[in-house]
């Protein structure tokens, strides 16, 4: 399912804020990506309505079996490729960064051989 990178980002902080610091507002999202909070208003509204989020009546956010289905395949992704830019000497700052970029526009086949090439050399 191909969705936009706002979207991907999104949901994948989404999921790394729950992981740390559960549970997750629209404050805590919009902290950790330096957005203004009426920015993460109208893209959470937009998640809603979509289906990648729920929101309680407290307004913790938490995803959906499809929206954490994206936040985990844009995370792998992120995760992979931070790790082996950065095991090739790559500054880790600057790994993390590029690893943000491709894991957006990288097919899932190129994706999935990358993977493989990766896994079978460590």
């Amino acid at each position: 399912m191909k969705i936009q990178e706002s979207a991907e980002m999104y949901l994948e902080t989404i999921l790394i804020l729950s992981k740390k610091n559960p549970p997750v507002r629209s404050i805590d999202i919009a902290n950790e990506l330096e957005y203004t909070k009426p920015s993460v208003s109208v893209a959470m509204k937009n998640l809603r309505k979509n289906g990648y989020i729920e929101m309680d009546t407290d307004s913790y956010i938490t995803l959906t079996e499809k929206g954490t289905a994206i936040a985990e395949s844009v995370y792998e992704k992120h995760t992979l490729f931070s790790e082996w830019l950065a095991s090739l000497g790559v500054d880790k700052k600057t790994a993390t960064e590029d690893a943000c970029r491709i894991e957006h526009v990288l097919s899932e086949e190129s994706f999935e051989a990358i993977k493989k090439h990766v896994q079978k050399h460590n």
